[in-house]
Order: C-alpha cells, then structure tokens, then sequence
C-alpha cells in the first residue's frame, strides 16, 4: 500500500505519508458532523463534513495504532480503544461509532479498495471460520458465556435474558421487556396443556425454561455447552422448586437422542455456522413430534450473506454467524419441516443493547473490580457497534416458527399473544 506513496525517508516521512492517507480517508467518511483528532505529536486534524451534524473528538496516542487503524479498520479500532490507544474526548465510542456507521451505511467512502479485498477474503473464509464440530462449539462457547456469572448479571435484567428483548410499546423496562419476549414466544409455541415436553437449545441462565414450566406447566429440558450457565441453572431450578419439571444438562444439540413436543432456540443459532446449518435443521426434525411446534430466534441480516466483523470473532464470538434468511430459508425447506411463520424484529435489539450500554455504565466500577478497565471496554466497544449494526446497519431478528405438519399451528395469527 504505502510503495504507492511518495519517498519520505525516515519516520518523520512516514508520519507525513499517514496523514496524507488519513486525511484523504476521512474526508470522504464523515458524511454529516466534524470529527477531530488530536495527533500522537498534539497536532489537530479536523474533518468536517460541511453539513449539520456532532462533532466527535478522539485522541489518537501512537501512530502504530493510527497505522494499524488505517490498514485494518474493522479490527484494530477496537483494539486500539480496548488498548486505550485511542480515547473518545468529551464523547462515548458509541457516539464516536455512530459518527463513522452512519456514514458508510449512507454511502460514505472510506479506502474502498482495500475494504473490498478484506471483505472478499472475510466471504471467502467464512466456512472455515465458522467450522464448529462439537469440540470447538464448546470451546467457542466457553469463551464469552463461562465468564464470571456475576459479571452478567451486572449487564443483563434481572432474568439473565442475554437475547433480544420483546418491546411493544417502546417505553417498557428491560425487564418488562424481556418478559413480553418470552411470553411472545410461549404463544408461538402453542403450549395449549401442561405436561408437553420442550427442549430448549442453548437455554443459557434458564430463564427461558423456568418460564415454560412455571406459566404454562411445560416438562423442560435445557441444553447448553456453558459451565456456568449450567451451575445457575440448576440453582435456579432448585431455589424456585421447579428442578422436577425443568433438567439442564451439559450437552450438544447434536447429541440429543429423545422426542419432544415442543423444540425452542433463542440466541443460539448464532453459534450453529453455516456449515452445520442442514445439520441442525435435521436434528430439530428427528426430535420434533409428528404434530409439535418449534420456534427458532436468531439475529439475522437485510442485505443478504456476509461475514462476521473480525474484532467480534476475535474478542467476543469466535465461530458466531448471523446469517441472513435466504442462507436459512433452502435449508429449512429441504430439511422436511414446514416452515410455518416468520416474523422481523427490526429496532428491538438496538433498544435491549442500549439498556444494556446503560447498565454496564452504571455497574462500570462493579465490573472493572471483577475484571479490568480493558473488559469494560471491550464490552463498551462491543455493545456500542451491536448497537449500531441494528441502526445502520441492516441487522435484524428474525423469529422462525416450524412444523412437520402444515395442520399443527391454527390458520391465521390470531393466537399470538392470546
């Protein structure tokens, strides 16, 4: 990249060639606003979009993070403000991010030429990024959710409902939320007597299951690849008296051997890969009764396949995929289930991560005295580009109802929420 530039010698001219770069860059990426850096040597550099807009400060403390920034966006940006490398001034990385999505998502420029050739090389690796046999699912997994239990519940309401929260109106509580989404779900499930048997793929904290087996009288089974989820769980079933209705265990999606009446997932499938996606759709059909119900929720895009953005493969879900539905749809229709209804979640997750931003600024010291301030940034920077991605970015949740009988859900939707 830089044997195109002009001969600067020494790093005085490597410095000079950087904010020659830097400044054609970010001229073109700032689309509404004024975004200002303060330099590693004190010089300023301003770019201003000449429209109205916020106007972003960082302070940029080494040209090797400048540099790595340039050549890498997607990764070393959150690296760097994870290092303290780059520090937003009088402004949160959220506002920062907001500065620099917003614009790409409306068309921004930036050094499209290099972004172009990571992006196809990120397309063209997915398959063996997301290569999750059972042993690296496990380790994939024990990396975000066997952190200490207590730091989740800094984040999260008080259910642990680590998903996208249901919000009717827009003004509910996280709690209140997270509640209408489970029962949103419950519905869909069409748990009509007591007794059915349901298994929950990736049951996370149990919140999901204890529900299903408190409110509507459901025999649950909970599955989960997490130590600590599976430690709470079963607290949690024992203190509410439930551990005879509701079982977790420690197992793999792929190696559940019974029938179940009703199969649910939220937030796992995330986890499944596109490799594994025929997989997953068989097994949901080799368990499913004859006349159940599943419903699957996953974080899913507008715009088509992609790849996963590298620093959250990196630092947060290594393996992890939100696919689009025409990735999910083939699959499903080829797997023997009778895709019964689809619905979009569109802003909804954006509001349950700007609750949890909240929450994590609020329990921030609570957090850092667990881990680190370097944690504490990394799940900023993470819930602030999630955030955004549902902004600006085409995320959405999509909530899959399937069948093995095209008689076993009413005619219309009416029983939804009923």
């Amino acid at each position: 990249m830089f044997d195109a530039m002009p001969a600067f010698s020494g790093e005085r001219g490597r410095h000079t060639v950087l904010r020659s770069l830097l400044g054609r860059s970010l001229r073109r990426l700032v689309g509404e606003g004024t975004l200002i850096l303060r330099l590693p040597g004190g010089e300023q550099a301003e770019f201003a979009s000449g429209r109205p807009g916020p106007t972003v400060r960082l302070n940029v403390k080494s040209w090797r993070a400048l540099r790595r920034v340039m050549l890498n966006p997607d990764l070393a940006f959150g690296e760097a403000f994870m290092d303290g490398e780059i520090e937003p001034i009088g402004c949160t990385v959220f506002e920062a991010l907001d500065l620099l999505l917003g614009a790409m998502a409306g068309g921004g420029g930036g050094p499209r030429r290099l972004m172009r050739l990571r992006e196809g090389i990120s397309r063209a690796m997915r398959r063996l990024a997301q290569y999750n046999p059972a042993a690296r699912a496990r380790r994939n997994v024990a990396h975000h959710y066997d952190l200490n239990g207590q730091l989740y519940s800094l984040l999260l309401d008080p259910d642990r409902q680590y998903s996208c929260a249901y919000f009717r109106q827009g003004g509910e509580t996280l709690a209140e939320a997270q509640l209408a989404k489970k029962r949103h779900i419950a519905s869909k499930l069409l748990l009509t007597r007591p007794g059915l048997r349901v298994l929950d793929i990736g049951c996370g904290w149990g919140g999901m299951a204890l529900t299903l087996a408190r409110e509507y009288g459901a025999e649950v089974t909970g599955i989960t690849l997490s130590s600590e989820q599976l430690a709470a769980a079963r607290a949690r079933a024992e203190a509410e008296g439930l551990a005879d209705r509701v079982r977790f265990e420690l197992l793999d999606y792929r190696a559940v051997d019974q029938g179940y009446d009703r199969i649910v997932s939220v937030g796992m499938f995330e986890h499944v890969g596109i490799n594994h996606y025929r997989e997953f759709f068989h097994q949901m059909r080799r368990c499913l009764a004859p006349d159940g119900v599943a419903l699957l929720h996953a974080i899913g895009r507008s715009y088509g396949p992609d790849a996963t953005n590298p620093w959250l493969a990196k630092y947060i879900f290594p393996g992890g995929y939100s696919p689009a539905l025409s990735e999910v749809l083939p699959i499903a229709e080829r797997s023997g289930l009778v895709v019964t209804d689809i619905e979009i979640l569109r802003l909804h997750y954006a509001k349950t991560l700007a609750a949890w931003r909240e929450n994590l600024q609020r329990n921030r010291d609570a957090i850092r005295a667990l881990y680190d301030e370097r944690l504490c940034r990394m799940f900023e920077f993470y819930l602030s580009a999630s955030e955004l991605a549902f902004i600006h970015g085409g995320h959405m949740v999509w909530q899959m109802q399937l069948a093995r009988r095209q008689d076993a859900v009413p005619l219309t939707r009416d029983y939804i929420d009923q």
